[in-house]
């Protein structure tokens, strides 16, 4: 069961930095919000920041599609073969992203938080997962 709950992980942060490389604007208003100025105003104060936040986004953006890309790898891969420290190399994995991205929006009261809140709990069954059918399969 834990092959296709972190194929579907590695599909969700494809899909996310696809959104973020070819959608996401600059700034969106929970982003004015936390920062405390209105999108106009944060323009006239920073003329060039739109600019500049498309270039973070894409470069975010494509580091979210390739740890995509290489979850899914692993998801149909190693996570199948049992291969030795997989388990591990998940946990930082999910700790480093999803768990990481999720926190990062409550920090900052994103609109998006509680949405925000199934990547992480996705991943923490899938390792529950992984860890069940490794203690079932040493039996």
């Amino acid at each position: 069961m834990s092959t296709p709950i972190f194929a579907a992980c590695g599909v969700w942060q494809v899909g996310l930095g696809l959104y973020f490389v070819l959608l996401r604007p600059a700034l969106l208003p929970e982003d004015a919000r936390y920062i405390g100025a209105s999108v106009v105003r944060i323009n006239e104060v920073l003329p060039g920041i739109a600019s500049w936040l498309r270039h973070v986004f894409t470069v975010m953006g494509g580091f979210m599609l390739a740890s995509g890309v290489l979850t899914l790898v692993v998801a149909l891969t190693l996570v199948a073969e049992r291969r030795k420290g997989t388990g591990v190399v998940l946990l930082i994995a999910g700790l480093a992203s999803v768990t990481t991205m999720s926190w990062t929006n409550f920090a900052i009261g994103s609109s998006f938080k509680w949405l925000l809140v199934a990547p992480p709990l996705l991943w923490v069954s899938g390792l529950s997962a992984y860890a069940l059918e490794a203690s079932t399969a040493r039996r």
